[in-house]
């Protein structure tokens, strides 16, 4: 993932793991306390959502993301233990950034208020750990073709920080 610049727009095939606040906060305090973790985080991608209840006939119900900073107190702790890219909405605080340049890691964007979309290219989902948690338990999703955007890039590169980005911003919040 070292090769992604920010602003980079990709398509991710393989796994990913679903996590919200409560499942981070639980990882947090297993690594603290030196216990053992309910799933490897290294090399693992970590996607910011709680999915809902598949649809029948279908895999997942709507699927889409949560806004990153609410994981930013857990974010360095998960990062130390291996966890290699994250996938959310909206920015990261500097100690997240600081934290993604230091383990060389990379956080991704991906569509938000499309979770019914997101939902189709999810082809498995498998509950692997925190099930008392309900949809914001821990959960494998088997992917293909997963839109995704570089945010903050292996280097620290913030696609908000560049030129642009913030002016349409806020340019849109204002009009």
């Amino acid at each position: 993932m070292r090769y992604l610049k920010a602003g980079d727009e990709i398509s991710y095939t393989g796994k990913l793991y679903t996590a919200r606040d409560q499942a981070h906060k639980r990882l947090v305090e297993a690594i603290r306390a030196g216990k053992k973790l309910p799933i490897a985080l290294r090399g693992r991608i970590v996607y910011y959502c709680g999915p809902t209840r598949a649809p029948k006939g279908r895999v997942i119900g709507s699927c889409g993301p949560t806004t990153a900073s609410r994981m930013d107190e857990f974010t360095p702790a998960l990062l130390k233990a291996g966890v290699k890219a994250m996938i959310g909405k909206g920015s990261r605080s500097q100690d997240v950034i600081r934290a993604i340049r230091k383990h060389k890691a990379v956080y991704f964007l991906t569509y938000a208020g499309c979770g019914a979309l997101l939902s189709q290219y999810v082809l498995g989902k498998k509950l692997a750990a925190y099930h008392d948690l309900g949809p914001e338990a821990i959960y494998e999703l088997r992917v293909k073709d997963f839109p995704l955007i570089v945010a903050v890039d292996s280097k620290g590169a913030d696609i908000y920080k560049k030129r642009g980005v913030n002016e349409s911003f806020r340019r849109q919040k204002s009009g």
